[in-house]
């Protein structure tokens, strides 16, 4: 029978914290890193900054600049699908899938509803690849809009036809973003964005994700639902099985990172950073309380409109309240949380990023009294 490990509680959040490269073996390399990490998710809200430059920050430092990611989506070393910054030569593993939109086999119903909203709506998709391909790259803003259905929703994208349909030919494969002018994505024909490379199975696609998936994350829950919207944080194949102490049911483990070393830092992570994404597993492995409350009324926040999580060595001990007010040049601290109180050296360490995060934005830091 397969062997299963026995891990401690830190065991397991070791692992999480090397995989995620936030041990204090720094990377150096902004590709690389995000090769290693495979996504960095796409949110506006930059009360701070941008949540995919707040990875990159957490991870290589002020020694990258903040533009440096968008440097990279410029040259197309790195490119924007499905909500992720993605490397551009992961789009191969997809286009097996977008070759084979809505699904291969057997389809759920709202992949079929899906399906005939965009065939009621060919001569607005023809449209598009019309004047993309005349005129491309081009923002939605002069893309043409000629629907003969509106596209029904209980949520925000009701009668959103336009931004539904370029959604829809995203994972078809036919369009793709080519960059952004400011907050608003560009689009253009996907053959002309997209690497001329040989595509992927799915099968083997599928394989190769969750192992790279595997890495990134170190180790997942063996059974269960998936997220939301978003990538995925299952690991459908591979890894080994592992128990970890005090935590019911199987975990998946990534092998390589058994056993090894560990040294911990001081690292602030943006509110949607892969180490937490997964707010089960954050709960379990790291006994983190934590919500974005962002969408709360102020009076009703503990820890503030966009608080970063605090991570020390293995655990996570608290929050920041801090916002960028660029207009003022200034990097306001309005609160540190500490679930426990720090120790010194731990104050210090922290006081150091911070300091670090407010010399990354080119922001003064201002403290609170």
């Amino acid at each position: 029978m397969p062997t299963v490990h026995q891990l401690s509680r830190r065991d397991a959040r070791r692992i999480a914290v090397r995989a995620q490269l936030l041990s204090a073996d720094r990377p150096t390399d902004l590709l690389a890193t995000v090769r290693h990490l495979t996504v960095l998710q796409i949110d506006p809200i930059s009360a701070v900054a941008p949540s995919a430059e707040l990875v990159v920050w957490s991870r290589l430092g002020s020694t990258t600049p903040p533009d440096a990611l968008r440097d990279a989506l410029e040259t197309q070393d790195l490119v924007e699908l499905r909500g992720m910054i993605r490397p551009i030569e992961d789009v191969a593993l997809h286009r097996d899938d977008m070759a084979h939109w809505p699904g291969q086999g057997e389809v759920a119903e709202w992949q079929e509803d899906q399906l005939e909203w965009v065939m009621g709506n060919d001569v607005a998709r023809l449209d598009v690849l019309d004047r993309l391909r005349s005129n491309g790259p081009l923002p939605a803003t002069q893309l043409p809009s000629t629907f003969a259905r509106a596209w029904v929703s209980s949520g925000w994208t009701n009668d959103k036809n336009l931004t539904q349909l370029l959604h829809l030919m995203v994972l078809r494969g036919e369009v793709a973003v080519a960059g952004r002018d400011g907050r608003h994505r560009v689009f253009d024909l996907a053959e002309r964005v997209y690497p001329d490379v040989p595509v992927v199975p799915s099968r083997e696609a599928g394989l190769i994700r969750d192992a790279r998936r595997l890495l990134s994350l170190g180790i997942v829950r063996a059974t269960g639902r998936d997220l939301p919207g978003g990538e995925s944080v299952i690991v459908a194949t591979g890894g080994e099985r592992a128990v970890v102490e005090g935590l019911p049911g199987e975990w998946v483990v990534e092998p390589s990172l058994l056993g090894m070393p560990f040294s911990g830092r001081a690292a602030l992570l943006s509110p949607f950073d892969r180490l937490l994404h997964d707010r089960r597993r954050m709960g379990e492995l790291f006994e983190f309380d934590y919500q974005l409350e962002m969408y709360k009324p102020a009076a009703k926040r503990r820890w503030g409109y966009y608080a970063l999580p605090i991570l020390y060595g293995d655990r996570l001990i608290g929050k920041l309240d801090a916002k960028a007010d660029r207009k003022a040049g200034v990097f306001c601290v309005d609160a540190l949380h500490e679930d426990v109180p720090f120790s010194r050296t731990t104050a210090t360490a922290v006081h150091r990023e911070i300091t670090d995060l407010a010399r990354w934005l080119r922001l003064d830091l201002v403290l609170p009294d």
